[in-house]
C-alpha cells in the first residue's frame, strides 16, 4: 500500500530548527514531484515548498524562503524539510505530498506532523 510516513515534528523555541522527514513506499517515489504543505490552526492549506523528481529544482513560498530547505534522497525514498530560524507563525501541521500523472493524476498525502514554535 501507498505510505508517506512523516517524522521530525515537535515543539521548538523561536529561532530554533527542526528537520521533517517523509518516508515513502508503495509507489515510484523517484518519479513524483514532492511538496510540503502546512495548515496552521484555524487556517487553510498553505503550500510551503516543492521539489522535482530528480531533486534538481526547488521552489519555496515567500514566507519560508531563506529559512527552509527541501531535499530528497531517491535512493532512500525519503523527502526532507530542514527548517531553520523558526517563527511562531510557522506553527502548523505539516504534510508531505507526492504528485504524478500517468493516465490519471496520482496525489498522495502523508498524515501530517505537528510543528509548534513557541517560547
Amino acid at each position: 500500500e501507498v505510505q508517506l510516513v512523516q517524522s521530525g515534528g515537535g515543539l521548538v523555541q523561536p529561532g530554533g530548527s527542526l528537520r521533517l522527514s517523509c518516508a515513502a513506499s508503495g509507489f515510484p517515489f523517484s518519479s513524483y514531484t514532492m511538496s510540503w504543505v502546512r495548515q496552521a490552526p484555524g487556517k487553510g492549506l498553505e503550500w510551503v515548498s516543492g521539489i522535482n523528481s530528480g531533486g534538481g529544482s526547488t521552489r519555496y513560498a515567500d514566507s519560508v524562503k531563506g529559512r527552509f530547505t527541501i531535499s530528497r534522497d531517491n535512493a532512500e525514498n525519503t523527502l526532507y524539510l530542514q527548517m531553520n530560524s523558526l517563527k511562531p507563525e510557522d506553527t502548523a501541521v505539516y504534510y508531505c505530498k507526492g504528485l504524478y500523472y500517468s493516465g490519471r493524476w496520482y496525489d498522495y498525502w502523508g498524515r501530517g506532523t505537528q510543528v509548534t514554535v513557541s517560547s
